[in-house]
């Protein structure tokens, strides 16, 4: 009953009312569930992901061929990916505490499965699924857009800062952009990584991630604000 009421709490945050509950229920069932209640690996959640994969690839070309005219092919796959990438959807996935919902088996649990970006992504995949199949296309486009499309400009930015920063820095200097990782925080099944980022010898930005590669993205992103607001 508590897991019921918990999924309806889930329900409520994505805006959608599900006519068959089941659906919501199946796109939270990660495989470590599945595989610890002797359950057929067809259970867990993995189908839908793929459905959800497609739906929203669909979508977000759509949305991305109508707002930008001016885009090339090119520009407009870039963009796209920096859109439905693996971080990007667990930086949406956060905004639905996404990885409060899951049902994860107990080792998964142990080791910090709940904010892993890989498990929360594809929960997020899951869950455009589940509105595909029980509401159709608009349904899940709204879903998408709500959650997935709200901020364009903001999400390319964080996704592809590392690159951003290089570009801005090499019109104005031909100073050297470094990284290094000042912390690791907690124990080693759920570590978080501190990195900082210096043009030459100043620091310009830190940034907090589960792995080094994100918190370097993110001192780059915190770098490029403080930069632009300069």
């Amino acid at each position: 009953m508590k897991e019921i009421e918990k999924l309806k709490e889930l329900e409520a945050k994505t805006g959608y009312r599900f006519r068959n509950f089941d659906w919501l229920h199946l796109a939270m069932r990660h495989s470590s569930y599945t595989n610890e209640h002797r359950m057929s690996r067809l259970e867990c959640n993995e189908r839908l992901e793929f459905l959800g994969d497609a739906v929203l690839e669909l979508v977000s070309s759509e949305f991305l061929y109508k707002n930008y005219p001016e885009l090339s092919e090119g520009e407009l796959t870039k963009l796209r990916a920096s859109l439905v990438c693996e971080p990007t959807l667990a930086f949406d996935s956060r905004e639905l505490d996404l990885g409060e919902y899951l049902l994860l088996g107990k080792g998964e649990e142990a080791t910090g499965g709940r904010q892993r970006d890989s498990i929360i992504s594809d929960a997020m995949e899951a869950t455009i699924g589940a509105i595909f199949m029980d509401g159709g296309f608009e349904e899940a486009r709204k879903f998408i857009l709500r959650y997935v499309l709200d901020d364009v400009e903001h999400k390319q930015l964080f996704h592809d800062s590392k690159t951003l920063l290089q570009e801005m820095v090499q019109k104005d200097s031909e100073k050297e952009i470094s990284y290094e990782i000042l912390e690791e925080i907690g124990p080693d099944h759920d570590k978080s990584f501190r990195a900082q980022v210096k043009v030459g010898q100043t620091p310009l930005g830190e940034g907090v991630g589960r792995t080094k590669k994100s918190a370097e993205q993110k001192a780059a992103y915190h770098a490029i604000c403080q930069l632009k607001n300069k």
